[in-house]
């Protein structure tokens, strides 16, 4: 199994620093989160807290993901990193395949695009787009990325997207990875007929070994059962070694955490979220089979 830190919450500044330390200690990935901006009135429920609410405020840090990844890849040599997740519909797919490609490229092909419908409809309407056509615009958005990828001129013509032959440059030099998160009943569908593999909020082991049972059945159903595929999960009751163990083995291949959080460090010093980094790193990635 693979480990990756997730960036939420985190002050940008101390970004570079905890790529640099988990770059040197064996950790896998850094997840790094993303939303455009927050309306005072917010209405929309949040999906993964009991009362609806946020469980972070208005002032919280978001930066843009691919500025502050170009920036992490540029002070590293073998992290990788991946958005956890990017709200795809919110953007111009022709715009992200040309941001997403220069990163990766000068990146040396060390990130993922993890890639989300988006549940807050203010962000949308603050952006002139429609909200309740976002999982369809997602998916075409997916096809127009590949077909850019690829190189040479592409064309396009969708519902929502039309894209007469161009060409962008550079291109990846090996395909992106395009990770889709979620649970419901559409995310999971979405992930086992176009993704490269799936992303997951934060359950248990017990919802996990369950989640990943629905996406096997239906990446059966779709055909894409032996295509390649990451799955990648938070776990709200796996703190040790051999309960990541018993995650890898119902399929799971990363893990994302918080290492600042497990063990109580102060999240606003740098010095205690570098610690936490190397003391994760050698309680658990140590020991880990590779």
């Amino acid at each position: 199994m693979k480990f990756a830190a997730s960036l939420a919450f985190s002050d940008p500044m101390h970004f570079a620093d905890l790529a640099r330390t988990a770059d040197g200690c064996g950790w896998h990935s850094l997840a790094v989160p993303d939303h455009v901006a927050f309306p005072e009135n917010l209405t929309t429920r949040y999906p993964y807290s009991d009362d609806g609410r946020p469980i972070w405020s208005a002032s919280t840090p978001w930066p843009d993901p691919w500025t502050a990844i170009a920036a992490m890849a540029a002070v590293t040599e073998h992290l990788r990193f991946f958005t956890h997740v990017y709200v795809l519909a919110l953007r111009h797919p022709l715009l992200v395949a040309k941001q997403v490609a220069t990163v990766a490229q000068m990146a040396g092909g060390r990130v993922a695009l993890g890639v989300g419908v988006g549940w807050m409809k203010e962000e949308f309407d603050l952006l002139g787009l429609d909200f309740h056509t976002r999982g369809v615009r997602t998916d075409e958005a997916v096809e127009v990325l590949r077909a850019l990828w690829r190189g040479g001129m592409a064309e396009y013509r969708g519902r929502h997207y039309s894209l007469a032959r161009v060409q962008i440059s550079p291109v990846p030099a090996v395909p992106v990875p395009i990770l889709v998160g979620g649970a419901s009943e559409a995310a999971l569908r979405r992930a086992a007929r176009i993704g490269d593999g799936w992303i997951a909020v934060l359950h248990s082991t017990a919802e996990i070994r369950e989640l990943i049972a629905k996406l096997s059945a239906l990446r059966r159903e779709y055909g894409t059962a032996a295509k390649p595929f990451e799955i990648v999960v938070a776990c709200n009751d796996a703190f040790d070694v051999d309960a990541y163990r018993r995650l890898g083995d119902a399929g799971v291949t990363t893990l994302c955490t918080a290492p600042w959080v497990l063990y109580g460090a102060d999240p606003d010093s740098l010095e205690e979220k570098q610690d936490a980094l190397e003391r994760f790193a050698a309680d658990v990635i140590e020991k880990m089979p590779v």
